[in-house]
């Protein structure tokens, strides 16, 4: 099928030369047999049936793209894109997720900043991606993730591969791995217009459902999660020949070929894409190379589009091409969307009439991670037992509604010292081991998902897995780091140590282990445990119930003018929280720049009373306010009413490595945060993405604070930069990615993997 196929496969064996006098051999014979349909194929010009035109009246619609193969590539992307800026034109850059080189963040930032798009191109870039049904399908889960993570809508085959119906397990709005026509690529079957298109999914699909995966977070195999189920995508073919083609391959010396494809084009108001690749740009000051043409020649092309159809094409991002080429064939598309809603509807849930046991040291509905991902279960049609402690809300008992039962034991969470976390720990582990055991024998169990603290709770599944149940870990805080900041001891303690050890047997223990983000991952991996076993579902906020009405430009305006800059703290009132930092940097604040509040927001502690004394012998009763609890439904409202959102966390083992979800709350309602400049923060969050401050620093506070204030338009920048990091780890997506770990753990027991 594939033309010329082998010698993709041995290209990286060949040296560069003798590769590409074999392909100027054949580039002189294929230009002559192709002279009729190459770079024009006179069919090609035929507009789709009922053809609106492009937006504004436009001609025809001019798209840059470019591909970065290697580093050398990649060093050139911000010459590339000022000279594109610098004439007034806007374009894509596809990266290679896992090719030659890494893509900064700080790179793709500045890109979308600066008004041009990112895409993904491959996913190794080696021409393998196509070897098979099975190991496109696998690797689709890999690049959906990379496509979700740089916040991706388009995707390029490498070496314009392309299989159009697999394309349908990437969750893409565009595709852009076809051309009008191009016998110069080894899969040469061009599609023959200039005009791009819409490719519905198939009606009927075959998948291996329980092929084993690799998730892209790090080298350890999982199971696929669903593959995106939207109606269809958009495909955008390039129309111009690639420049390596022209420059490289067929060395010519001059733009004709492009100006005469675009001449064309405009005639026929088609679609004019082009690909360059700045790995191949030679910029001044680069010496001559094979490998390379002068830029000069791109920036001829650009001036003559410019200067030839002024005001005459729409110059788009291939993703606004695809946001409008659907919206032109919507009417058609309703109808498949609601046969594609319906088919959904009915296909089966692996999930459905399965039962779970959820074991929680804590409350319930407070605590929101261990809720909401029983709530994910009961919507995949599971049964849940959830087990937990007696809260202020709820007495002990048993609560049954629908598919949920929970089980509240007469232990209530009293943050009291050692002492009550040695008679309460014992006493839950028991009666959780005890009743789990009971319930086994009268129901099996599938699923039994435990929650630390603590760790060891997760031998209370004993039971239940030796009936088969798959167990659960979720560590939500590993417990010796904790420890060591809660009871400020060293990392040599005996308990650290015995912590450690417990940590590694209860992991052990389980089936698979959770945690929500990074750093906590690694730490447990530092300590021997296995790095397959420990998946990431992070901790983001419900959108259900963070979530502005509007944009959060809208809401930012719409909050009334108030005389007081208001900055706002919610959650646990522990020492761990840095709320006496925060107090510290508001007494320098009074004094510098009245008018600064702060409004604190959580349960009455032990460590309350120490801040409140604080606050009276500084004067600050009027400046630091303590506003009580409030529910997590309550608190949007009372962010709303914010200017400002802080993280005040001191540099502790635990704080070093946490990511707290409190900054995800605000940017979720649109306000700006401040948090500590630790590695757990800065594994998602680069500097400029939300405001830093060095921690256990007052002084470094107080003035991040007042440049909040003073500064709105760069902390607007900052907080827009934040709201896109928020945006690629909505809970929407880790609830989904948490309930496929669950089918995959289940499919591999059926299995007996």
């Amino acid at each position: 099928m594939f033309k010329n196929r082998l010698y993709y496969e041995l290209k990286p064996y060949l040296p560069y030369r003798f590769r590409m006098a074999l392909r100027r051999t054949l580039a002189r014979r294929t230009r002559q047999v192709y002279a009729d349909v190459w770079p024009i194929n006179e069919a090609a010009g035929q507009p789709p049936d009922g053809w609106p035109g492009w937006p504004e009246g436009k001609k025809f619609a001019f798209v840059f793209t470019h591909d970065v193969e290697g580093p050398e590539g990649l060093a050139k992307c911000r010459q590339l894109m000022q000279l594109e800026m610098d004439l007034g034109f806007r374009s894509s850059f596809n990266f290679v997720p896992e090719g030659d080189y890494i893509v900064p963040s700080e790179l793709r930032a500045e890109l979308t900043h600066n008004g041009f798009e990112v895409g993904v191109q491959d996913l190794h870039h080696d021409g393998k991606l196509y070897r098979s049904r099975r190991d496109f399908a696998e690797n689709a889960v890999w690049i959906n993730r990379y496509l979700k993570d740089w916040s991706a809508v388009g995707f390029r085959s490498g070496f314009m591969f392309h299989n159009l119906d697999w394309h349908h397990d990437l969750d893409i709005l565009y595709g852009s791995s076809t051309f009008d026509t191009d016998p110069f690529e080894p899969q040469p079957d061009g599609v023959n217009t200039i005009f791009p298109f819409w490719v519905p999914r198939p009606k009927f699909e075959t998948r291996n459902s329980k092929s084993e995966f690799r998730d892209p977070q790090f080298d350890a195999p999982r199971s696929t999660l669903h593959a995106p189920k939207r109606p269809g995508y958009v495909e955008i073919p390039y129309t111009l020949p690639q420049d390596s083609t022209v420059f490289l391959l067929l060395r010519e010396k001059t733009t004709d070929i492009w100006t005469r494809k675009l001449d064309w084009i405009a005639e026929h108001g088609g679609i004019a894409l082009v690909i360059v690749h700045p790995d191949y740009l030679r910029f001044d000051g680069e010496k001559p190379s094979p490998r390379t043409f002068p830029v000069e020649l791109y920036r001829q092309f650009l001036e003559y589009a410019r200067r030839q159809y002024a005001n005459k094409f729409w110059n788009p991002l291939p993703r606004e091409v695809a946001v409008w080429y659907r919206g032109y064939v919507s009417k058609n598309l309703v109808a498949e969307e609601l046969s594609a809603a319906t088919s959904c509807a009915t296909l089966p849930r692996p999930l459905a009439g399965r039962s779970a046991a959820v074991v929680v040291y804590s409350g319930h509905p407070n605590d929101a991670r261990p809720r909401r991902e029983a709530e994910a279960l009961l919507a995949e049609g599971m049964s849940v037992d959830y087990i937990c402690l007696e809260d202020d809300h709820a007495a002990a008992g048993e609560e049954v509604r629908g598919r949920l039962r929970v089980t509240r034991l007469p232990i209530k969470h009293r943050r009291k010292g050692k002492a009550a976390y040695l008679i309460r720990y014992p006493s839950f582990i028991l009666r959780s081991l005890f009743l789990l055991a009971a319930r086994s024998c009268s129901r099996r169990y599938d699923i039994v998902h435990v929650h630390n603290m603590p760790d060891v709770l997760v031998f209370g599944a004993l039971m239940p897995r030796l009936r088969g149940a798959r167990v659960i870990l979720d560590l939500h805080d590993p417990m010796p780091e904790l420890y060591q900041t809660i009871f400020h001891v060293p990392p040599t303690s005996v308990m650290v140590k015995l912590l450690k050890l417990i940590e590694k047997w209860s992991i052990g223990f389980a089936d698979l282990a959770l945690t929500p983000n990074k750093a906590f991952r690694e730490a447990f991996c530092s300590r021997g445990c296995p790095r397959s076993k420990i998946q990431i579902v992070m901790n983001t906020p419900d959108e259900a119930i963070f979530s502005p009405n509007g944009s959060e430009a809208e809401t930012r305006s719409a909050t009334p003018q108030r005389t007081k800059f208001r900055v706002m703290y919610h959650g646990l009132i522990a020492e761990r929280q840095g709320l006496v930092t925060a107090v510290q940097a508001m007494k320098l604040l009074a004094d510098r720049a009245p008018g600064i509040v702060l409004d604190i927001y959580g349960s009455r502690t032990a460590h309350l009373d120490v801040v409140e004394h604080m606050i009276k012998d500084l004067g600050l009763e009027d400046t630091v306010r303590y506003k009580g609890k409030r529910r997590l439904e309550e608190i949007p409202d009372e962010i709303l009413q914010a200017d400002l959102g802080i993280v005040p966390n001191p540099r502790t083992p635990f704080t070093e490595i946490n990511l707290p979800t409190r900054i995800f709350e605000y940017l979720a309602m649109g306000r700006p945060v401040i948090a500590p400049r630790t590695r757990g923060i800065l594994d998602y969050f680069s500097e400029g993405e939300i405001l830093y401050f060095e921690p256990d620093n007052p002084d470094d506070l107080a003035r991040v604070i007042l440049q909040a204030r003073d500064c709105p338009e760069v902390t607007d920048t900052i907080l827009h930069r934040g709201i896109e990091v928020y945006r690629r780890h909505l809970w929407n997506d880790e609830s989904r990615r948490f309930v496929g770990l669950v089918e995959n753990l289940l499919e591999n027991a059926q299995s007996g993997r």
